[in-house]
């Protein structure tokens, strides 16, 4: 099930106005197990205060419009430290970090490819694989595109802050 699209953008605007951007809404499970989760971010990151003001503006606009006819769950969050690619411009603002692609089950050639993400052209997303070298990938073909996080440094760091 998905949101219309005037939903989507009035749900935009509530973000916009906390100085956020709507990256994605995502409705997983089913029935009254249902979760309506809202991905946002901003140039500073995302606060708990603003997280919970786009909860409260889009539970009065839900409870009015009702585009989900059972009952369900409302999250609002960060993308995270492990976040999603959503969009061409995040191919191009992430170039440089380590990601991890999958593919779509039906792609034949790489199913998982991980490496260093040089950027998007074309349709096509580059990147340094670590065993294959130079690959381009066509964007409609990527299942889902994730930043790698590396663990052992942000470990090391907090330890050396200690």
């Amino acid at each position: 099930m998905k949101l219309d699209q005037k939903t989507v953008d009035q749900i935009a605007a509530i973000a916009a106005d906390e100085r956020l951007e709507l990256l994605a809404t995502e409705v997983v499970g089913h029935g009254s197990k249902a979760v309506l989760r809202l991905i946002v971010d901003g140039p500073d990151g995302v606060s708990l205060d603003q997280c919970s003001a786009i909860s409260r503006q889009t539970s009065a606009l839900l409870d009015v419009d009702d585009p989900i006819a059972h009952a369900y769950t409302l999250e609002v969050s960060s993308p995270g430290l492990d976040r999603k690619l959503y969009s061409s411009n995040d191919y191009t603002r992430f170039a440089g970090q380590r990601v991890k692609i999958k593919m779509q089950p039906n792609y034949r050639e790489h199913r998982v490819v991980t490496g260093k993400l040089l950027g998007f052209d074309d349709g096509m997303v580059q990147i340094e694989d670590d065993d294959r070298g130079s690959l381009a990938l066509p964007v409609d073909r990527v299942f889902e595109t994730r930043i790698e996080v590396d663990w052992e440094a942000i470990m090391k760091e907090g330890k050396n802050r200690q």
